[in-house]
């Protein structure tokens, strides 16, 4: 199994990230985002969304940015493509988040690199929604 998937980081993250700013998250209710926020609300979560729109989604204040979120995060969840994740990483990493995770599909070994390096917690290309079955609190 890739370094990025370890079972071990992920039970740590799911129990004890609290609070998840949620990237790409909009009131778009086809996209994946959404039904995983509204999954992690579920579980007891706070959620975050982060989108250039910086809608309210599930009853929670939107965000433009990371840098916008006037209290702390302990997971950054990255639904945006690879090429763009990196820079949220890097970002996550800026506003002392604990974790960040990249969704299904979503892959930067290179910002694993960096993001683990800071001292962060990461999952790559796996979803919340899906491990919390077989590895959550």
């Amino acid at each position: 199994m890739e370094s990025w998937a370890d079972e071990s980081d992920i039970r740590k993250i799911l129990a004890d990230c609290q609070t998840w700013a949620v990237v790409g998250l909009s009131n778009n209710t086809s996209r994946a985002a959404y039904g995983v926020a509204r999954f992690l609300q579920g579980k007891g979560k706070r959620i975050v969304p982060v989108h250039p729109s910086a809608e309210t989604v599930h009853g929670e204040q939107g965000y433009a940015t990371l840098a916008d979120i006037p209290f702390g995060v302990d997971c950054v969840d990255v639904f945006v493509r690879s090429e763009l994740a990196g820079e949220i990483a890097d970002q996550a990493a800026g506003i002392n988040a604990k974790a960040v995770w990249f969704q299904l599909d979503v892959v930067d070994p290179d910002a694993y690199t960096r993001t683990t390096a800071a001292g962060l917690t990461m999952v790559m290309n796996r979803c919340p929604a899906i491990e919390w079955g077989r590895l959550g609190p």
